[in-house]
Protein backbone atom coordinates (compact mmCIF):
# COMPACT_ATOMS: atom_id res chain seq x y z
CA UNK A 1 0.00 0.00 0.00
CA UNK A 2 2.82 2.31 0.94
CA UNK A 3 4.60 1.79 -2.37
CA UNK A 4 1.33 2.41 -4.25
CA UNK A 5 0.80 5.70 -2.39
CA UNK A 6 4.38 6.72 -3.11
CA UNK A 7 3.89 5.91 -6.79
CA UNK A 8 0.70 7.98 -6.94
CA UNK A 9 2.42 10.81 -5.13
CA UNK A 10 5.30 10.74 -7.58
CA UNK A 11 2.86 10.61 -10.52
CA UNK A 12 0.89 13.50 -9.08
CA UNK A 13 4.09 15.52 -8.60
CA UNK A 14 5.10 14.81 -12.19
CA UNK A 15 1.76 16.09 -13.48
CA UNK A 16 1.72 19.14 -11.24
CA UNK A 17 5.34 20.18 -11.83
CA UNK A 18 4.89 21.74 -15.31
CA UNK A 19 1.94 23.78 -14.03
CA UNK A 20 3.94 24.92 -11.03
CA UNK A 21 6.83 25.96 -13.26
CA UNK A 22 4.44 27.73 -15.60
CA UNK A 23 2.94 29.63 -12.65
CA UNK A 24 6.40 30.77 -11.57
CA UNK A 25 7.40 32.01 -15.04
CA UNK A 26 7.76 35.83 -15.05
CA UNK A 27 5.23 37.85 -16.96
CA UNK A 28 6.65 39.31 -20.17
CA UNK A 29 5.75 42.98 -20.45
CA UNK A 30 5.55 44.74 -23.80
CA UNK A 31 7.09 48.13 -24.64
CA UNK A 32 6.44 49.72 -28.02
CA UNK A 33 9.40 51.84 -29.20
CA UNK A 34 8.60 54.47 -31.82
CA UNK A 35 11.43 55.86 -33.95
CA UNK A 36 11.32 58.89 -36.28
CA UNK A 37 13.38 57.18 -38.98
CA UNK A 38 14.21 53.61 -39.82
CA UNK A 39 14.50 51.54 -36.64
CA UNK A 40 17.75 49.88 -37.80
CA UNK A 41 19.28 53.33 -38.25
CA UNK A 42 17.82 54.89 -35.10
CA UNK A 43 18.45 52.03 -32.70
CA UNK A 44 22.23 52.58 -32.33
CA UNK A 45 21.57 56.01 -30.79
CA UNK A 46 18.93 54.44 -28.53
CA UNK A 47 21.25 51.64 -27.41
CA UNK A 48 21.87 53.29 -24.00
CA UNK A 49 18.14 52.91 -23.31
CA UNK A 50 18.16 49.16 -23.93
CA UNK A 51 21.44 48.73 -22.03
CA UNK A 52 20.12 50.62 -19.02
CA UNK A 53 16.90 48.62 -19.09
CA UNK A 54 18.95 45.42 -19.01
CA UNK A 55 21.01 46.77 -16.12
CA UNK A 56 17.77 47.43 -14.26
CA UNK A 57 16.76 43.79 -14.71
CA UNK A 58 14.65 43.92 -17.87
CA UNK A 59 15.97 41.19 -20.14
CA UNK A 60 14.59 41.12 -23.67
CA UNK A 61 12.89 37.80 -24.36
CA UNK A 62 12.71 36.93 -20.67
CA UNK A 63 10.58 39.51 -18.88
CA UNK A 64 10.25 42.24 -21.53
CA UNK A 65 9.53 42.40 -25.26
CA UNK A 66 10.23 45.45 -27.45
CA UNK A 67 7.91 46.17 -30.37
CA UNK A 68 9.81 48.53 -32.68
CA UNK A 69 8.01 50.91 -35.07
CA UNK A 70 9.55 53.07 -37.82
CA UNK A 71 7.96 56.20 -39.24
CA UNK A 72 10.79 56.94 -41.73
CA UNK A 73 10.44 60.68 -41.26
CA UNK A 74 7.03 60.80 -42.92
CA UNK A 75 4.41 62.89 -41.10
CA UNK A 76 1.70 61.20 -43.16
CA UNK A 77 2.47 57.94 -41.31
CA UNK A 78 2.31 59.37 -37.80
CA UNK A 79 -1.38 58.76 -37.17
CA UNK A 80 -1.42 55.22 -38.54
CA UNK A 81 1.85 54.32 -36.80
CA UNK A 82 0.55 55.60 -33.46
CA UNK A 83 -2.74 53.76 -33.98
CA UNK A 84 -0.92 50.53 -34.77
CA UNK A 85 1.30 50.82 -31.70
CA UNK A 86 -1.63 51.52 -29.38
CA UNK A 87 -3.75 48.81 -31.01
CA UNK A 88 -1.25 46.15 -29.98
CA UNK A 89 -2.03 47.03 -26.32
CA UNK A 90 1.51 47.41 -25.02
CA UNK A 91 2.22 47.95 -21.34
CA UNK A 92 4.06 51.18 -22.24
CA UNK A 93 5.06 53.24 -25.28
CA UNK A 94 8.43 54.97 -25.68
CA UNK A 95 8.13 57.89 -28.13
CA UNK A 96 11.52 59.24 -29.21
CA UNK A 97 10.35 62.63 -30.58
CA UNK A 98 7.71 65.20 -29.69
CA UNK A 99 5.72 64.49 -32.87
CA UNK A 100 5.57 60.79 -32.08
CA UNK A 101 4.49 61.46 -28.49
CA UNK A 102 1.75 63.86 -29.61
CA UNK A 103 0.45 61.34 -32.17
CA UNK A 104 0.31 58.57 -29.56
CA UNK A 105 -1.46 60.73 -27.00
CA UNK A 106 -4.20 61.43 -29.52
CA UNK A 107 -4.78 57.68 -29.65
CA UNK A 108 -4.73 56.79 -25.96
CA UNK A 109 -5.28 58.34 -22.56
CA UNK A 110 -4.59 55.12 -20.66
CA UNK A 111 -1.42 53.47 -22.01
CA UNK A 112 1.63 54.99 -20.25
CA UNK A 113 3.80 57.06 -22.62
CA UNK A 114 7.42 58.03 -21.97
CA UNK A 115 8.96 60.59 -24.34
CA UNK A 116 12.52 61.71 -25.06
CA UNK A 117 14.07 64.66 -26.92
CA UNK A 118 11.08 66.96 -26.43
CA UNK A 119 11.85 70.69 -26.30
CA UNK A 120 8.76 71.94 -24.45
CA UNK A 121 6.32 69.22 -23.32
CA UNK A 122 4.02 71.74 -21.62
CA UNK A 123 3.64 74.02 -24.66
CA UNK A 124 3.27 70.91 -26.81
CA UNK A 125 0.34 69.71 -24.71
CA UNK A 126 2.06 66.49 -23.65
CA UNK A 127 1.91 67.21 -19.90
CA UNK A 128 0.12 69.65 -17.60
CA UNK A 129 3.36 70.70 -15.93
CA UNK A 130 6.94 69.49 -15.60
CA UNK A 131 6.62 68.71 -11.90
CA UNK A 132 3.16 67.12 -12.10
CA UNK A 133 2.51 65.76 -15.61
CA UNK A 134 -1.02 64.81 -14.62
CA UNK A 135 -1.89 62.45 -17.47
CA UNK A 136 -0.54 59.24 -18.98
CA UNK A 137 2.74 60.76 -20.22
CA UNK A 138 6.06 61.86 -18.78
CA UNK A 139 9.68 61.66 -19.89
CA UNK A 140 12.78 63.68 -20.68
CA UNK A 141 12.92 67.15 -22.17
CA UNK A 142 15.76 69.17 -23.72
CA UNK A 143 16.19 72.93 -23.34
CA UNK A 144 17.51 73.54 -26.84
CA UNK A 145 18.09 77.28 -26.50
CA UNK A 146 20.89 76.78 -23.96
CA UNK A 147 23.04 74.97 -26.52
CA UNK A 148 22.51 77.31 -29.48
CA UNK A 149 25.06 80.06 -28.64
CA UNK A 150 27.61 77.45 -27.58
CA UNK A 151 27.12 75.58 -30.86
CA UNK A 152 27.75 78.71 -32.91
CA UNK A 153 30.87 79.49 -30.86
CA UNK A 154 32.17 76.02 -31.75
CA UNK A 155 31.25 76.52 -35.41
CA UNK A 156 33.26 79.75 -35.34
CA UNK A 157 36.28 77.68 -34.28
CA UNK A 158 35.61 75.21 -37.08
CA UNK A 159 35.22 77.54 -40.05
CA UNK A 160 37.79 79.93 -41.54
CA UNK A 161 37.52 83.55 -40.39
CA UNK A 162 36.41 84.67 -43.85
CA UNK A 163 33.21 82.60 -43.60
CA UNK A 164 30.62 85.11 -42.44
CA UNK A 165 27.32 83.55 -43.53
CA UNK A 166 25.63 80.43 -42.17
CA UNK A 167 22.45 78.75 -43.34
CA UNK A 168 19.77 77.38 -41.03
CA UNK A 169 16.72 75.34 -42.05
CA UNK A 170 13.50 75.56 -40.01
CA UNK A 171 10.50 73.27 -40.17
CA UNK A 172 7.30 75.32 -40.06
CA UNK A 173 5.47 72.23 -38.76
CA UNK A 174 7.28 72.42 -35.44
CA UNK A 175 5.46 74.21 -32.65
CA UNK A 176 8.06 76.85 -31.74
CA UNK A 177 9.96 77.35 -34.99
CA UNK A 178 9.59 81.16 -34.93
CA UNK A 179 10.99 81.63 -31.44
CA UNK A 180 13.70 79.10 -32.26
CA UNK A 181 14.59 81.08 -35.38
CA UNK A 182 15.00 84.25 -33.31
CA UNK A 183 17.22 82.37 -30.85
CA UNK A 184 19.41 81.07 -33.68
CA UNK A 185 19.76 84.51 -35.24
CA UNK A 186 20.87 85.95 -31.90
CA UNK A 187 23.38 83.15 -31.32
CA UNK A 188 24.79 83.49 -34.83
CA UNK A 189 25.29 87.25 -34.45
CA UNK A 190 27.12 86.75 -31.17
CA UNK A 191 29.55 84.40 -32.95
CA UNK A 192 30.09 86.80 -35.83
CA UNK A 193 27.82 85.16 -38.41
CA UNK A 194 24.95 86.37 -40.54
CA UNK A 195 22.23 83.72 -40.45
CA UNK A 196 20.61 82.94 -43.80
CA UNK A 197 17.36 81.29 -42.72
CA UNK A 198 15.18 79.05 -44.89
CA UNK A 199 11.83 77.49 -44.03
CA UNK A 200 9.93 74.46 -45.30
CA UNK A 201 6.73 72.56 -44.72
CA UNK A 202 7.26 69.57 -47.05
CA UNK A 203 10.46 67.53 -47.00
CA UNK A 204 10.60 67.57 -50.80
CA UNK A 205 11.67 71.23 -50.56
CA UNK A 206 14.99 70.36 -48.89
CA UNK A 207 16.79 69.52 -52.15
CA UNK A 208 15.84 72.92 -53.61
CA UNK A 209 16.84 74.76 -50.44
CA UNK A 210 20.29 73.19 -50.36
CA UNK A 211 20.79 73.86 -54.08
CA UNK A 212 19.87 77.51 -53.48
CA UNK A 213 22.35 77.74 -50.62
CA UNK A 214 25.04 76.48 -52.98
CA UNK A 215 24.15 79.11 -55.59
CA UNK A 216 24.26 81.78 -52.88
CA UNK A 217 27.70 80.68 -51.72
CA UNK A 218 26.56 79.47 -48.29
CA UNK A 219 28.82 76.52 -47.49
CA UNK A 220 27.68 75.56 -43.97
CA UNK A 221 24.03 74.93 -43.04
CA UNK A 222 22.42 73.94 -39.75
CA UNK A 223 19.49 71.52 -39.62
CA UNK A 224 17.32 72.62 -36.69
CA UNK A 225 15.02 70.28 -34.70
CA UNK A 226 12.43 68.63 -36.96
CA UNK A 227 10.71 65.26 -37.02
CA UNK A 228 11.02 65.09 -40.82
CA UNK A 229 14.69 66.09 -40.90
CA UNK A 230 15.93 63.77 -38.15
CA UNK A 231 13.91 60.91 -39.60
CA UNK A 232 15.46 61.35 -43.05
CA UNK A 233 18.83 62.70 -42.03
CA UNK A 234 20.84 60.41 -44.28
CA UNK A 235 18.99 61.73 -47.32
CA UNK A 236 19.69 65.28 -46.16
CA UNK A 237 23.37 64.51 -45.60
CA UNK A 238 23.66 63.01 -49.07
CA UNK A 239 22.05 66.10 -50.64
CA UNK A 240 24.35 68.38 -48.65
CA UNK A 241 27.47 66.50 -49.74
CA UNK A 242 26.32 66.70 -53.35
CA UNK A 243 26.12 70.48 -53.00
CA UNK A 244 29.42 70.81 -51.15
CA UNK A 245 27.71 71.97 -47.96
CA UNK A 246 28.90 71.23 -44.43
CA UNK A 247 26.00 70.21 -42.20
CA UNK A 248 25.69 71.34 -38.59
CA UNK A 249 23.11 70.10 -36.10
CA UNK A 250 22.01 69.63 -32.48
CA UNK A 251 22.00 65.83 -32.14
CA UNK A 252 24.82 63.30 -32.43
CA UNK A 253 22.78 61.15 -34.83
CA UNK A 254 23.35 63.85 -37.43
CA UNK A 255 27.13 63.45 -37.13
CA UNK A 256 26.78 59.70 -37.68
CA UNK A 257 24.74 60.50 -40.80
CA UNK A 258 27.38 62.87 -42.20
CA UNK A 259 27.15 66.25 -40.42
CA UNK A 260 30.55 67.82 -39.80
CA UNK A 261 29.71 69.11 -36.31
CA UNK A 262 26.92 68.54 -33.80
CA UNK A 263 26.49 70.00 -30.33
CA UNK A 264 23.57 69.44 -28.00
CA UNK A 265 22.19 67.36 -25.17
CA UNK A 266 23.96 64.03 -24.60
CA UNK A 267 21.44 61.68 -26.24
CA UNK A 268 22.83 58.69 -24.39
CA UNK A 269 22.15 60.32 -21.02
CA UNK A 270 18.66 61.25 -22.19
CA UNK A 271 17.88 57.65 -23.12
CA UNK A 272 19.29 56.33 -19.84
CA UNK A 273 17.06 58.71 -17.87
CA UNK A 274 14.10 57.57 -19.98
CA UNK A 275 14.92 53.96 -19.09
CA UNK A 276 14.82 54.80 -15.39
CA UNK A 277 11.36 56.34 -15.84
CA UNK A 278 10.14 53.35 -17.84
CA UNK A 279 11.42 51.02 -15.11
CA UNK A 280 9.49 52.93 -12.44
CA UNK A 281 6.26 52.83 -14.45
CA UNK A 282 6.55 49.13 -15.24
CA UNK A 283 6.98 48.53 -11.51
CA UNK A 284 3.75 50.33 -10.69
CA UNK A 285 4.25 54.08 -10.57
CA UNK A 286 1.94 56.33 -12.57
CA UNK A 287 3.26 58.71 -15.25
CA UNK A 288 1.08 61.45 -13.76
CA UNK A 289 3.21 61.38 -10.59
CA UNK A 290 6.68 61.25 -12.18
CA UNK A 291 8.24 64.65 -12.89
CA UNK A 292 9.59 65.30 -16.38
CA UNK A 293 13.39 65.19 -16.23
CA UNK A 294 15.97 67.46 -17.83
CA UNK A 295 19.43 66.09 -18.69
CA UNK A 296 22.25 68.59 -18.21
CA UNK A 297 25.13 66.90 -20.00
CA UNK A 298 26.12 68.12 -23.47
CA UNK A 299 28.15 66.43 -26.19
CA UNK A 300 30.21 67.71 -29.09
CA UNK A 301 30.71 65.30 -31.99
CA UNK A 302 32.85 66.09 -35.03
CA UNK A 303 32.97 64.04 -38.21
CA UNK A 304 36.54 64.10 -39.50
CA UNK A 305 35.64 61.99 -42.51
CA UNK A 306 32.89 64.37 -43.67
CA UNK A 307 35.12 67.39 -43.06
CA UNK A 308 37.94 65.92 -45.14
CA UNK A 309 35.55 65.23 -48.03
CA UNK A 310 34.56 68.92 -47.98
CA UNK A 311 38.13 70.18 -47.60
CA UNK A 312 37.60 71.42 -44.04
CA UNK A 313 40.45 71.08 -41.56
CA UNK A 314 39.12 70.51 -38.03
CA UNK A 315 41.34 72.43 -35.58
CA UNK A 316 43.19 70.28 -33.07
CA UNK A 317 41.72 72.27 -30.19
CA UNK A 318 38.21 71.51 -31.39
CA UNK A 319 38.99 67.82 -31.68
CA UNK A 320 40.29 67.83 -28.12
CA UNK A 321 37.02 69.30 -26.89
CA UNK A 322 34.94 66.68 -28.69
CA UNK A 323 33.13 63.88 -26.87
CA UNK A 324 33.65 61.79 -30.00
CA UNK A 325 35.52 62.14 -33.31
CA UNK A 326 34.27 60.13 -36.27
CA UNK A 327 37.20 59.12 -38.49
Amino acid sequence: MTSRRQALAILGFGIALPWALRAQAPKVLSVAVLFPGDSDDDEPAARPFFEEMARLGWVEGKNIAYDRHSSKGARAYLESLAGTAVGRTPDLILATTASLAAAVLKETKTVPVVFTAVADPVAGGLVASLAKPGGNATGVYHVLGDATPRRYALVRQLLPAQVKRLGAVFDRNTLDWQSRKASHEKGARAAGFELVAAEFTNFEAIAKLLAQYKRDGVTAVEMTPSFALIGRRREVASLAERNGIALLAHRAEWADAGAVLTFGIDIGQSYRRAADIVNRILKGQKPADIAVERPHRYELVVNQRAATTLGIAIPKGLQQQASRVIT
